[in-house]
């Protein structure tokens, strides 16, 4: 080959690496993620303050990337309360919003009607992101309250009970 060339190349492969790791910042990413003990910690709270405003339900806590970490399901909770949880969860953590503001958004503006029809994903109320100050490093889904709004309530008190471990 030309030596020209062949430093032309060299140079130009040096040049893209450099410019690969100045936009990743390097080649290796560090991230925060939700504990198995505070994912333990946060589906007991939730099924707690679930049962004690009378509702059986299941939840599930999902680390960022959406997969389980903790499952708790009242006693008396239904067997679907199990995969809706963990739907609720999965969908909360790969958007990084609530299911109730995804399923509101998706009925208002037709734009995002097609939310529905992403595998995986299920828009009812009761997904909230687990976040550690800015950083979505979880999600909580819950099921089996007469209403998503109410699955999503227990999920926030479950949420300000654990904010001391998310600082």
């Amino acid at each position: 080959m030309n030596t020209p060339i062949c430093t032309t190349l060299a140079i130009a492969l040096i040049g893209a690496s450099a410019l690969a790791q100045a936009q990743t910042g390097g080649a290796v990413l560090s991230e925060r993620n939700v504990s198995l003990a505070l994912a333990n910690q946060i589906a007991a709270a939730t099924v707690a303050a679930c049962s004690a405003n009378g509702h059986n339900v299941t939840a599930t806590v999902v680390d960022r990337a959406g997969n389980v970490r903790a499952v708790q399901r009242a006693d008396s909770a239904g067997p679907h309360t199990l995969e809706a949880s963990r739907l609720k969860a999965y969908t909360s953590a790969s958007a990084r919003n609530t299911t109730l503001a995804m399923m509101e958004a998706s009925q208002k503006n037709p734009a995002a009607a097609n939310l529905k029809d992403i595998p995986g994903y299920l828009l009812l109320g009761g997904g909230v992101p687990v976040r550690a100050g800015n950083e979505v490093i979880g999600a909580v889904g819950v099921g089996g309250a007469p209403g998503g709004h109410l699955d999503e309530q227990c999920a926030m008190a479950a949420l300000e009970q654990v904010k001391a471990a998310l600082q």
